[in-house]
């Protein structure tokens, strides 16, 4: 093991002769200089990997330190900035490395995701999308970001941020380039002007619920060849509370006869007598449909594993029943 510093000591002011090797300056390359080298190998003669061996020195050196002072710490967990200019991200996903998932991660690596609305459950795709490696997010929202939306958003949006009105896509967008880099914002709803535009996706979360426009993005996503998965919910009262369900369905080019078959996706306009016209959203439920939708669309990658191939799901709210339906 190398080392840069003075000679380390123990919490005595005396050498840790028992780890040192050799005490020489020596030039590695890159800018790279060492002035100490340690060996200190476990009773089986190695080491399992790296980790095991530099926290194994870690542990030596800063347990002389922490008896002088019990605050101090090797692992001060500092920001590593990611210089990497192709990277999607600003900043390291050390949670990914943490926890030795890599390799699985990069099956997410694609290189365009599109959100269509991000009214409520738009908006948390949109959250956890962001911590996965794919290159770009094209964000897709006519509206203005409004009170309203700040209860059933993610985060906490000040009276500032409300005053502003500024475009949904702008909003998010501002705050989601601060981890991610490739988000894009375009202030316009999907209409017949536009739908060209979602041509180019590996991949479309449709978070809206009108009927119409999802009619025109479902043909033009099925003749590009293009999986998408739809989400919607539908809350009415009940005595004095609430009732109804989400939804997500899933359609792939495997997979697409089910959406009108059996009439998986609302594709007509809202009217007073429809369940999706009161339009009630609450939080968590536009969280959890999303967790769902995210969920489904990781498994379509091989990131989680699927053992059902489902393309269709449905939770009821009131009895917590969870419906998986239209395998592949």
């Amino acid at each position: 093991m190398m080392f840069d510093g003075e000679q380390p000591c123990d919490h005595q002011g005396k050498p840790l002769t028992k780890i040192m090797h050799q005490a020489s300056k020596r030039r590695l390359g890159g800018g790279l200089v060492i002035t100490h080298s340690f060996s200190s190998k476990p009773k089986i003669g190695y080491y399992a990997d790296f980790y095991e061996k530099v926290t194994t020195y870690e542990a030596i050196l800063s347990s002389q330190a922490a008896q002088i002072d019990s605050s101090v710490t090797a692992r001060t967990f500092r920001v590593v900035e990611n210089t990497d200019e192709t990277s999607p991200f600003m900043y390291m996903d050390t949670a990914s490395t943490r926890a030795g998932i890599g390799a699985i991660t990069q099956k997410l690596q694609l290189h365009s995701i599109h959100i269509v609305g991000l009214g409520g459950t738009g908006a948390y795709v949109l959250d956890a999308i962001a911590k996965t490696p794919v290159s770009q997010i094209q964000l897709h929202d006519g509206d203005i970001f409004g009170q309203h939306n700040a209860f059933r958003a993610p985060g906490a949006p000040g009276i500032e941020d409300l005053r502003r009105r500024e475009p949904k896509v702008d909003y998010y967008k501002g705050i989601y380039s601060r981890m991610h880099r490739g988000i894009v914002a375009n202030a316009a709803h999907i209409d017949a002007s536009n739908v060209a535009c979602l041509r180019d996706a590996d991949f479309v979360f449709v978070c809206i619920d009108n009927g119409d426009a999802k009619q025109l993005i479902i043909e033009t996503l099925e003749d590009a060849g293009i999986p998408f998965i739809d989400v919607g919910m539908g809350v009415q009262f009940a005595d004095d509370g609430l009732i109804g369900m989400i939804r997500v369905t899933t359609s792939t080019p495997a997979m697409r006869a089910h959406v009108r078959d059996k009439k998986r996706i609302p594709l007509h306009s809202a009217n007073e007598n429809n369940l999706y016209a009161r339009n009630i959203q609450i939080a968590d439920l536009n969280m959890l449909n999303a967790a769902m939708a995210v969920m489904k669309f990781k498994k379509l990658f091989g990131f989680y594993v699927d053992l059902e191939g489902e393309h269709f799901s449905a939770l009821s709210i009131d009895g917590n029943h969870l419906l998986n339906e239209d395998a592949a």
